[in-house]
């Protein structure tokens, strides 16, 4: 998989000495793995503690329309993550402007623990079950976040927010399928015919008239672990740099990546019912939950491109994703 852009260590210095973190308050700071679009660093303290740095990439770079402006977002996601109860990490400090002598980033506490996606493995069937009741309470909360100004992305680089779901998920599909179109992307289908699908399946999203906090990102990986086998917890919920405003629905696309369907799972829903959440789907609702998956494994299937991902990550990518893209396509036709 390529590698997110690189940062020299001068600019990493000027960015925290930026947000009033001086020479001598940084122990250490180094590259952190794992980010594919952003820059991440983690900044040990003197005096101990830690910090981490996200850097966009510069202006130009090849990306996805959605991705313009994505730490705004991010910053957004944790304030109302804080406010609902959620673990995650606290902003520090962000910057937006974007010219020669400066560019965006965001500084935000380092949060305790492990990906869920580092110790599947070693993590017994009793505990899991706890940990996914857990997870569905804190995903029950972020969905209690309402946003009063619309749909869509709040950096609004896709469209403006809209006042229906059905316009703003329009907005958020055609634009992803342009830039399939754009990049030469690889499909299991033809773009069009994507689209066809897509629009038909329109009429269930109608149901939904408030939009709420929608992390969008919510895979293992993004969901840390912490404490001793047997006891551990949730840490955190990080890289809230997807969310956007829509059905609660859509989270479950990526909460169901890699562990099956979550609106299937007796755990996830005994803590996701705790907290709020709807712990039964009609047939628009099964409808919604697939059209959400298309989205997921369209950007997937995409991004790759401007991305530059090669070799055996590329191949595994396609062949994931584009025979779940194909059998959610195909889950929409026939719902709809």
């Amino acid at each position: 998989m390529a590698a997110a852009h690189t940062v020299a260590d001068e600019v990493v210095d000027g960015l925290l000495a930026r947000a009033g973190i001086g020479p001598g308050q940084i122990a250490s700071h180094s590259r952190l793995t794992g980010g594919s679009y952003n820059a991440l660093f983690t900044v040990g303290l003197n005096g101990g503690g830690r910090l981490v740095l996200k850097v966009p990439p510069p202006g130009g770079t090849p990306r996805l329309r959605y991705e313009a402006e994505l730490l705004r977002g991010e910053e957004l996601f944790y304030g109302h993550a804080a406010a609902a109860g959620v673990p995650a990490p606290r902003v520090v400090h962000s910057e937006w402007r974007e010219d020669a002598d400066c560019r965006p980033f965001l500084v935000m506490t380092h949060s305790p623990g492990v990906p869920w996606s580092d110790l599947a493995d070693a993590i017994a069937d009793d505990e899991r079950d706890r940990l996914v009741t857990e997870l569905g309470r804190l995903v029950g909360r972020l969905h209690s976040v309402h946003g009063g100004d619309g749909f869509g992305y709040p950096a609004q680089a896709v469209a403006p927010l809209a006042a229906r779901w059905p316009d703003a998920f329009a907005a958020m599909t055609d634009a992803l399928l342009a830039d399939a179109q754009a990049y030469g992307a690889w499909l299991p289908r033809p773009v069009a015919q994507v689209g066809a699908v897509l629009a038909g399946g329109a009429a269930a999203l109608a149901e939904v008239t408030r939009p709420v906090l929608v992390h969008f990102d919510l895979w293992p990986g993004n969901v840390l672990l912490d404490g001793e086998p047997g006891a551990r917890r949730i840490g955190a919920l990080i890289d809230g740099e997807r969310m956007f405003w829509g059905d609660p629905l859509a989270d479950f696309a990526s909460l169901s990546l890699l562990s099956g369907p979550r609106e299937d799972d007796p755990a996830f829903l005994a803590g996701y019912g705790a907290a709020g959440g709807r712990t039964s789907f009609d047939a628009a609702a099964r409808v919604r939950l697939a059209l959400y998956r298309c989205y997921l494994y369209l950007i997937m299937l995409v991004e790759v491109v401007p991305r530059g991902t090669s070799g055996e990550h590329l191949a595994w990518v396609r062949d994931f994703a584009g025979s779940r893209l194909s059998a959610a396509l195909d889950a929409v036709a026939a719902g709809s």
